[in-house]
């Protein structure tokens, strides 16, 4: 009775925020308190299980590319929207699809966890299998440091019955890999050398106090080999694949081997490569996520920072210097310090510095002799002032913001959709 109970007023209640503009949280935090197992009674008995796609970057992509290759080979897959990573998130998914009985029927869950809330998630939905992206410095008004961080994926990985995967060139995830039980089958997903080699900052793992070196790891299933802007070739099983990324750089084929391997790992003797890329070929930038928006007409790419790593991983991708630079910050991100040890080489000027925090970003390019063209603290006026700019000869505009401001940039420019809302 409760459970039917939760969905019926958790559907009235995500009706009445969708018609006030986008997606909310509130319907599954509501889900939640009315029927506090909701997501166990909905997930727990799924034919082949619960993933946990975490770590400190690249999650949304991830889930979004082993979610779209599942689907490619007939699998009925369950998924939160990009950021609704936490529970209410979860259930305001749930929300959308589940009937008034509230058991989801489709064969398998992928779920995006935040790395804090999913130790206690994996303690609800005992996941099946765990993919631990990577460990990077991550906010530090929330996480602290990254020891503590290791212990929230190490938590997740012991909760997996089934399997963990992980990125072997992150060392960090490598140790995870190694500390698995014997009981659970560990799949890596690797780097070469040349690929590591050609990133300024390889897949710019974390530094920890307590790292120690262990057994060795089984032999990567896919394997980075190159990757030449948006487009990455991968060996599969020792096979050559080439595929499209939704975004330049790196860190985005990392994700994309992962999301291959997870689903090879899933799938068995199903598993179609061909059909892997290309699904994940086709896909479109997630949410905000180098993505390229229609802005009054221009084109404005979204270079985002939700923490040190994203932003400097993604500047190192620009693959040039653009002629129109915004630089995008509020109270989102507390505490900018770490700017500081940020390479800025990619900008050689900015146009607009905006955002509560856009004097502490003034000083920060003052120390490194990046001019400045005016600093704007209003942000409605600073975006008016930087599309009224003239549009660029080499590409998009580009807008390095902080994941707050890219949401109101966005929904300024006419996009509704807000992130997570099922």
């Amino acid at each position: 009775m409760r459970i039917r109970l939760a969905v019926l007023v958790g559907r009235a209640v995500r009706v009445i925020a969708r018609l006030r503009g986008g997606g909310s949280a509130i319907p599954g935090n509501i889900a939640l308190r009315i029927a506090p197992r909701f997501l166990e009674h909905a997930l727990g008995s799924l034919p082949l299980g619960v993933v946990f796609v975490t770590g400190s970057n690249g999650k949304s992509t991830t889930t979004h590319m082993l979610v779209a290759a599942l689907r490619a080979h007939g699998m009925r897959v369950f998924t939160n929207p990009s950021g609704a990573n936490l529970p209410q998130g979860i259930a305001s998914a749930l929300l959308a699809t589940v009937p008034l009985d509230g058991r989801v029927r489709d064969d398998i869950a992928v779920l995006e966890v935040d790395e804090a809330y999913g130790v206690g998630l994996s303690r609800r939905l005992t996941p099946s299998d765990v993919l631990l992206l990577n460990l990077q410095i991550d906010q530090l008004n929330r996480f602290h440091e990254p020891d503590r961080v290791y212990g929230m994926l190490a938590t997740m990985r012991d909760a997996a019955t089934r399997r963990v995967i992980v990125n072997g060139a992150d060392p960090n995830t490598a140790e995870l890999g190694r500390g698995a039980r014997p009981d659970q089958e560990v799949v890596v997903v690797g780097v070469s050398e040349a690929a590591l080699a050609a990133s300024p900052r390889g897949v710019a793992a974390a530094p920890r106090a307590t790292a120690a070196p262990g057994a060795a790891l089984p032999a990567a299933v896919v394997e980075v080999l190159s990757v030449d802007g948006a487009r990455a070739e991968l060996a599969v099983d020792g096979e050559r694949a080439s595929l499209a990324l939704p975004a330049r750089g790196l860190h985005y084929a990392v994700d994309a081997a992962a999301a291959i391997a997870t689903a090879r790992s899933l799938l068995g003797d199903r598993f179609d490569t061909a059909t892997a890329t290309g699904a994940i070929s086709d896909l479109a930038p997630v949410y905000g996520r180098g993505e390229v928006i229609d802005a009054r007409g221009q084109q404005v790419e979204l270079v985002m920072m939700k923490n040190p790593p994203s932003l400097q991983l993604n500047l190192d991708a620009l693959g040039r210097v653009p002629q129109r630079v915004m630089v995008a910050v509020d109270e989102g991100t507390p505490d900018p310090s770490w700017i500081y040890d940020t390479d800025l080489s990619t900008l050689d000027h900015v146009d607009v510095v905006t955002g509560t925090k856009a004097w502490q970003w003034a000083t920060r390019l003052a120390y490194e002799g990046i001019p400045v063209g005016a600093v704007i603290e209003d942000f409605d006026e600073a975006v008016d002032a930087f599309l009224a700019l003239p549009a660029p000869e080499d590409g998009p505009k580009v807008a390095v913001i902080n994941y707050e401001l890219m949401m109101a940039l966005r929904l300024r420019m006419g996009y509704l959709d807000l992130e997570g809302g099922a």
